[in-house]
């Protein structure tokens, strides 16, 4: 059977990697250049994989381009592999494959389609999560359901980084299997149901700003949503100097400390104690943006 992949993160390395191990080392990859690494956050080379596996690569900036869907057409493939590839594949590039187009998202559709998607999974407090693979359609994550995983997750302690590698580990064990079925000729596609459809809208790098005032439970949650592999929540000192936060906790000692939201209240070491709108606090426990934590008593997200 050949198969074209398409992808250009840190998920596409894996599921790269993964099939070639398997066996279903495709005939083509399909990739972003170095130079537009920086439209994800998680970008990832995967010409390293391709070399070692003798898999061409055809470097494009958008997978419906004429030299592209020329280029994936002269491969005659059965399957194309769309795997962490943020742009809708149009009419022509999906007609190319005798037997369609997988997609990979990272939720139990047809929860939760859209962008942005495992940030929203932490800010919703999700805890009956996914990962599904399913077959593109004109729409976005709404085709048949080839394959899917679900699992729990803790949704007061999970984060961005644990549902992420949790995603790339159903991955991994799905996709080869799948490529495995379909070659023997069992091509599953379970239509979604039309109960539960959720859509995620997009989200970018300033919607990590934190509001102090707002209830600590929240900024728990924006923050470990927006951390890695994602750009990370972010506050301003009273000097203008930028911070992003990437872990947090809940400060053990309710009550203890008593101050203005955004007002730094302990430090210990790197760790610090931020109080928030409703009179809770929680302890940074990693950050960057500066050689020191701020200040004791300063307050965060005013700049002077």
């Amino acid at each position: 059977m050949k198969t074209v992949f398409v992808g250009a993160v840190e998920g596409s390395h894996v599921a790269l990697s993964a099939i070639c191990a398997a066996g279903h080392a495709p005939e083509l990859v399909v990739t972003l250049p170095s130079e537009l690494a920086h439209r994800h956050s998680d970008f990832a080379d995967l010409t390293p994989v391709a070399e070692r596996y003798d898999v061409p690569v055809h470097y494009t900036a958008k997978s419906d381009w004429d030299g592209t869907i020329a280029a994936i057409a002269a491969t005659e493939p059965d399957l194309i592999l769309v795997i962490g590839w943020s742009q809708l594949c149009g009419p022509e590039f999906r007609a190319i494959p005798k037997l369609g187009c997988i997609g990979f998202h990272p939720s139990a559709l047809p929860r939760l389609r859209g962008r942005g998607v495992i940030p929203w999974t932490v800010l919703l407090g999700e805890s009956d999560v996914g990962a599904s693979l399913f077959w593109l359609g004109e729409g976005a994550d709404d085709g048949p359901i080839a394959a899917q995983a679900r699992y729990a997750v803790d949704p007061e302690t999970v984060t961005a980084r644990e549902l992420y590698d949790r995603a790339l580990q159903a991955l991994t064990e799905l996709l080869p299997q799948l490529l495995t079925q379909i070659e023997g000729g069992d091509i599953p596609a379970a239509p979604q149901p039309e109960t539960g459809i959720s859509i995620c809208a997009r989200r970018r790098p300033e919607d990590g700003h934190i509001n102090w005032s707002r209830p600590a439970a929240e900024i728990h949650r924006l923050i470990r949503a927006a951390g890695p592999p994602y750009p990370g929540a972010f506050t301003d000192m009273s000097d203008g100097t930028r911070l992003v936060l990437t872990a947090v906790r809940h400060t053990p000692r309710e009550g203890y400390y008593i101050g203005l939201p955004g007002q730094v209240q302990a430090i210990d070491g790197q760790n610090f104690t931020v109080a928030c709108g409703d009179g809770r606090c929680i302890d940074i426990l990693d950050w960057s943006g500066a050689d020191k934590p701020p200040a004791l008593h300063s307050k965060l997200g005013t700049a002077a």
